[in-house]
């Protein structure tokens, strides 16, 4: 769980770039709880927190796709790339975005290994 600033704000940003509104709590008809989920990857945010002011990593969320390089070409115009799409010497393609609240999110794909070629 990920204490933000603004429930609300942060349910519109994330939906706006793909995940899905699972769940939320109001108080005073305002959100205090959100769960979002993009595909299999779910992270809940809470009311109370501060958004991050640091440059490095306070949060960062990782989020396991498939089709990542669609996902990076429809998020690259519209978010703050902090890693452009890149493959890691851990066997993962991954690129990183900052969100509404400063906080990144890394969404990385496994790189299929070329040594598990198959032969016709």
């Amino acid at each position: 769980m990920i204490h933000v600033p603004d429930v609300r704000a942060t349910i519109d940003w994330y939906t706006s770039i793909g995940f899905e509104l699972i769940g939320q709590n109001e108080e005073n008809g305002e959100p205090n709880w959100a769960s979002l989920a993009f595909g299999h990857s779910e992270v809940m945010f809470n009311a109370g927190g501060k958004a991050s002011m640091a440059s490095r990593r306070e949060v960062d969320l990782y989020v396991r796709i498939p089709r990542i390089e669609d996902v990076y070409n429809s998020l690259k115009a519209r978010v703050q790339v902090l890693e452009d799409l890149h493959d890691t010497f851990y066997g993962m393609r991954e690129f990183i975005i900052r969100d509404i609240n400063g906080f990144w999110i890394t969404f990385g794909q496994e790189v299929p290994d070329e040594r598990e070629s198959t032969f016709d």
